[in-house]
């Protein structure tokens, strides 16, 4: 059925995908960070006080949004809009982690070494949570971070 569902359900990744030094891809989102901050968001669920507050960033419409994971954080905050294409970057800093967008059915491991790429467009607004689904150390079950469509 997988062959299946890549082709008509058009759920599963592209395939593309980028080697990269964790400490580089580190450095594009604080560039993409810096160039593209609107606000901030307050993480509450965030053991660490330090990881509670998270810049929003707002990529260009049919732009390039990167998304680093670390214990027990997803780093930034998108801010994307509903009807517009954009280019996810996602990677991992330090470990393997799981990327899960509640409450839809998007599941994708994240691991360091390599810049995942999917193709997004949002169909409808809201607030969605992306949730660590994959184990990464005591800090797992608060490990969080937020999309939010306009």
């Amino acid at each position: 059925m997988m062959p299946y569902w890549h082709f008509r359900g058009k759920q599963n990744s592209t395939g593309e995908a980028y080697t990269v030094k964790p400490a580089d891809f580190l450095a594009r989102t604080e560039k993409f960070v810096a160039a593209n901050r609107v606000g901030t968001f307050k993480n509450p669920s965030n053991i660490n006080p330090l990881l509670q507050e998270l810049p929003i960033v707002e990529p260009a419409p049919g732009g390039d949004a990167y998304l680093t994971a670390r214990m027990w954080q997803w780093y930034p905050a998108l801010r994307l809009h509903v009807g517009e294409t954009y280019r996810l970057h996602l990677s991992s800093f330090d470990l393997q982690h799981g990327f899960s967008l509640q409450p839809l059915n998007m599941n994708f491991q994240v691991v360091p070494g390599y810049d995942h790429v999917l193709t997004i467009t949002p169909t409808s607004k809201g607030e969605f949570t992306i949730v660590c689904n994959e184990f990464c150390g005591a800090g797992h079950h608060a490990m969080t971070g937020k999309i939010f469509v306009e």
